[in-house]
């Protein structure tokens, strides 16, 4: 593919501009691999400097994430859930694997290691460990959320004994799922902990491998539910539609999204370390 001769512009920022409306028209995926920089050189006709320069811009304006030793790939940036399975696939392609997790039932976390744990069970992903830390709101304890729609704690013990129960099933067959790969020897070295906090459950969080982090707000949300029979009517954080933000360490300690991936690390550890507690 050659460059216009006839665009004024510079080739870095042609090579940019095409590469960009490849991403934001779906050409390339999210989540998908760009063309090695030497390949990008070769098939436009440049050095390597230039297509460099022209990463360089996609990079600053957040349409791709620069791994070391990787590449380049097209960024998540307001992916739902769905968007979380190529990287937990990507994950498991390593030989170490480690997934931190934050949030409300661990729902969406159960969902998208289905596949993965599926490929390790038919010798496609052969990780030597895995570890796994779950931290989930303590729901027998009164919280804000959720509650009745009376917006009275006190009185929604019921409320979050129906989502209690909600949490077990999932990090239950969480546990159940990876404990059994240990058992048949599939991946050698398993751990997986569950602890709660006191806190309510406002967002949920993900640190794939200790290099990747994916964000996402729950909003509130009032909906009846059933509970003992009757409908009632609750204030819920809900997940299901929670935009994903995408934030890659790629190496360059100065990155803003590297500081991010640092920082949520380092708020994940002092909370399981200090006032989160075994999960009953």
């Amino acid at each position: 593919m050659s460059l216009d001769p006839d665009d004024s512009r510079p080739p870095y920022q042609q090579i940019a501009s095409r590469l960009r409306a490849a991403i934001l028209t779906h050409e390339i995926s999210a989540g998908e691999k760009l063309p090695s920089q030497a390949e990008l050189a070769a098939e436009y006709g440049v050095a390597g400097m230039t297509v460099q320069r022209a990463l360089s811009i996609l990079k600053e304006q957040g349409l791709i994430v620069s791994r070391q030793g990787a590449g380049s790939f097209v960024r998540h940036r307001t992916e739902r859930p769905v968007g979380l399975r190529p990287h937990m696939e990507q994950a498991f392609e390593q030989a170490e694997v480690t997934i931190d997790f934050v949030g409300y039932t661990a729902e969406t976390l159960h969902g998208v290691l289905a596949e993965p744990l599926d490929k390790i069970r038919a010798g496609r992903f052969t990780p030597k460990s895995l570890h796994i830390r779950l931290l989930l709101s303590d729901m027998s304890r009164p919280l804000s959320l959720p509650v009745l729609a009376t917006n009275r704690p006190e009185d929604s013990a019921a409320v979050r004994d129906r989502m209690a129960a909600i949490s077990t099933r999932h990090a239950g067959a969480i546990h159940e799922a990876v404990q059994e790969l240990a058992d048949l020897g599939l991946v050698p070295e398993v751990t997986i902990e569950s602890r709660v906090h006191g806190t309510a459950p406002l967002f949920k969080c993900f640190i794939i491998n200790s290099t990747d982090v994916f964000f996402g707000y729950y909003p509130v949300v009032a909906h009846p539910v059933r509970i003992d029979g009757e409908m009632v009517d609750i204030l819920d954080p809900m997940g299901k539609d929670a935009i994903m933000f995408q934030h890659t360490d790629d190496g360059d300690p100065e990155a803003a999204d590297s500081q991010y991936v640092s920082q949520t690390r380092t708020w994940f550890e002092s909370i399981w370390n200090t006032i989160a507690t075994p999960q009953p």
